[in-house]
């Protein structure tokens, strides 16, 4: 059941963390073996779902020791339609178990729930295709049509928001907002980008947050950037350009390495935390409506340590 589907306590500009690189973590730090990198997979099995909870519990104490809000980011991003059949998995086999990790996080919630800091479930769609490969683009309509179905059932399952992860075109970004809307649930986008700061097709940041927000109304309560190292976004977030305001999470890669030569590489690039949470802290100094934080391939608890406690200093200094 949402608690906070009407007002997501997020937008109120206090600081949210939220997980690191839910898939490498389980792939090459517990030695899980993720087909078709999906996390959902292990929903299947109570081993699988007690590694899950065992997963996402450590970052909650840190936001519970950080007093900062935390949102549950559901393992969800590879539970559509053509991954799911590359997995074997049947239509109604499926939604269940985009409805089942809903209600681990619902539980993960109950039973983890801090006073003073809310917790927000978030029900995470990825891209029909490859998050680091827009391949085929779908038009808006398609992708419409095709998220809607994903979409639909964690807004039955009770999330309070979708979010969007490693969306490479805005064509599939306007897509999905528009599933969200006909679900009546809210949905932030999350775009990845490349060593230039542009999505995989090209498209600049600004450019793709215009035309999702031109096409949708200004739908998305806010967008993200994920699946980049900082050194190859923060300039482009220092530009003049309006439109970027309206990013206001980040879940950025570990290392500093290419979409390429990460999906090549057959060992874990854990880049140097302690650096991740300066330069987060970086960007939150520069960009004081950034406040939605956590971590994408490669990064773990230490990661999320760091980055609580360098955003935790800026906010003491300057106060």
């Amino acid at each position: 059941m949402s608690t906070h589907r009407d007002q997501l306590p997020q937008l109120g500009g206090d600081v949210f963390l939220t997980d690191g690189g839910i898939e490498t973590t389980l792939i090459f730090l517990e030695g899980f073996q993720l087909p078709c990198f999906a996390a959902f997979d292990l929903m299947k099995t109570q081993y699988g779902r007690d590694a899950l909870r065992n997963y996402y519990e450590p970052y909650i104490d840190i936001a519970r020791a950080a007093g900062y809000g935390f949102i549950l980011e559901s393992p969800t991003w590879r539970a559509n339609t053509d991954w799911g059949n590359k997995l074997g998995y049947t239509a109604s086999d499926l939604a269940r178990a985009n409805k089942n990790a809903i209600e681990l996080m619902t539980q993960l919630r109950d039973t983890c729930l801090f006073e003073h800091a809310p917790m927000v479930i978030s029900g995470c769609v990825g891209p029909r295709g490859d998050g680091y490969d827009p391949g085929i683009e779908m038009s808006p309509d398609e992708a419409e049509e095709y998220h809607s179905t994903q979409v639909r059932v964690l807004a039955w399952a009770g999330v309070d928001m979708v979010t969007a992860a490693t969306v490479t075109n805005s064509n599939e970004a306007i897509g999905i907002t528009r599933a969200a809307h006909s679900a009546s649930v809210p949905v932030a986008i999350g775009f990845t980008v490349e060593t230039d700061g542009r999505l995989p097709t090209g498209e600049s940041l600004t450019q793709a947050i215009e035309a999702v927000d031109v096409a949708t109304g200004s739908t998305p309560v806010y967008f993200m950037i994920n699946c980049a190292h900082p050194t190859h976004f923060a300039s482009v977030l220092n530009s003049q350009d309006a439109a970027l305001e309206r990013i206001h999470g980040l879940r950025a890669n570990a290392s500093a390495r290419s979409h390429r030569e990460l999906n090549d590489s057959r060992e874990l690039d854990a880049g140097v935390p302690e650096e991740l949470g300066r330069q987060y802290s970086q960007m939150v100094s520069d960009h004081p409506q950034i406040n939605v934080l956590g971590g994408c391939c490669g990064t773990d608890q230490r990661h999320i340590r760091c980055i609580a406690h360098a955003v935790a200093a800026l906010r003491k200094k300057t106060t």
